[in-house]
């Protein structure tokens, strides 16, 4: 085991899968320097001809990347922040979420689209967006959201691997964790979710930087008697709904976690699922824990007001698992 940061992890996958394959290519803002980390000393070591800075300019980025994958690269563009990705939406919906259904699987698109998600703290409603739920309705990319090192390196080798373009969300708020990866540690399958901490009294999936929020808040519970399991998606598409689902069968009761805001929300998708497929096993009302429907403020305290906290996460888990029903 070794402790590692966040986003050095993220740079590590990028590096093994350079070395072991020269088709990978990253291209992007600022990928030389790479302020956010994820691309961090990849230039010095690969050089010009595949780390490439380019222009500002998001739609050139992903439709380069479009056509370099449909042409035999494995392309792997940072677009700094999420919120940048709406200025590309054409290249993103239209052509790599769609190339390769419309050509009956002739043209692969194995790019990924890495990207920093969710406030950083006084970052404004114009760097602050987390895309997930817009992203999963494109209906061709694959979307994940790791929540820790591990995760993050095991899920980039994965999503450089996929033959399909890939949207890797990096939740801004755990860019400076650190945490252990294990020796020899490879890809994470996507679509396989994780259980974080195990609990019998309900379940809480939780995405990207609630995680560690919400294993926070499990640990404080437990002194009251309450058991949260934590269940940790990591790819909402696809989604690993059988791990979920067996969760709930188990705890009878559920929250979600969801970076974004309320409506139709990652958290809405999972909470209708479960009250579709999961109506006999659920002994609570479901609940959600989501951002405001409102832009990211500028402020730090407007933040945090219109964002999840420890405090609005743990009511709903409080009030979820003391109003199961008993049963016989």
């Amino acid at each position: 085991m070794r402790e590692v940061y966040f986003t050095a992890a993220v740079a590590e996958a990028l590096a093994e899968e350079m070395a072991a394959d020269e088709t990978v290519i990253v291209l992007g803002e600022d990928v030389v320097t790479g302020p956010i980390g994820g691309t961090k000393g990849l230039y010095d070591r690969f050089g010009p001809e595949r780390v490439r800075n380019t222009p500002i300019t998001e739609q050139m980025i992903v439709g380069s990347c479009v056509g370099a994958a449909a042409t035999g690269l494995r392309p792997v563009a940072d677009l700094m922040f999420a919120s940048f990705m709406y200025l590309a939406m054409d290249q993103l919906g239209n052509q790599a979420a769609r190339l390769r259904y419309m050509s009956g699987g002739q043209i692969k698109l194995p790019i990924v689209f890495m990207t920093g998600a969710g406030p950083g703290g006084g970052l404004a409603a114009q760097h602050s967006e987390s895309p997930h739920p817009l992203l999963m309705q494109l209906c061709g990319l694959k979307v994940v959201m790791p929540s820790t090192p591990a995760d993050a390196r095991g899920l980039m080798l994965a999503s450089i691997r996929d033959p399909n373009p890939v949207a890797y969300l990096i939740d801004l708020a755990v860019t400076g964790s650190k945490g252990q990866i294990p020796d020899g540690a490879g890809a994470i399958p996507l679509g396989s979710a994780d259980v974080k901490r195990d609990g019998s009294d309900v379940t809480v999936v939780a995405l990207g930087s609630l995680v560690p929020l919400a294993l926070q808040v499990a640990a404080e519970l437990e002194g009251e008697g309450i058991s949260a399991e934590i269940v940790d998606p990591r790819s909402l598409v696809p989604l690993d709904w059988t791990t979920i689902a067996r969760s709930i069968k188990k705890t009878g009761a559920l929250v979600v976690a969801d970076p974004a805001r309320r409506t139709c929300g990652a958290a809405a998708e999972i909470l209708s699922r479960a009250v579709e497929e999961c109506w006999d096993d659920l002994r609570a009302q479901p609940r959600r824990v989501t951002w405001a429907d409102v832009p990211i403020p500028f402020s730090p305290p407007l933040e945090e007001a219109v964002t999840v906290t420890a405090a609005s996460l743990r009511s709903a888990v409080v009030a979820a698992a003391r109003s199961r029903r008993v049963t016989v």
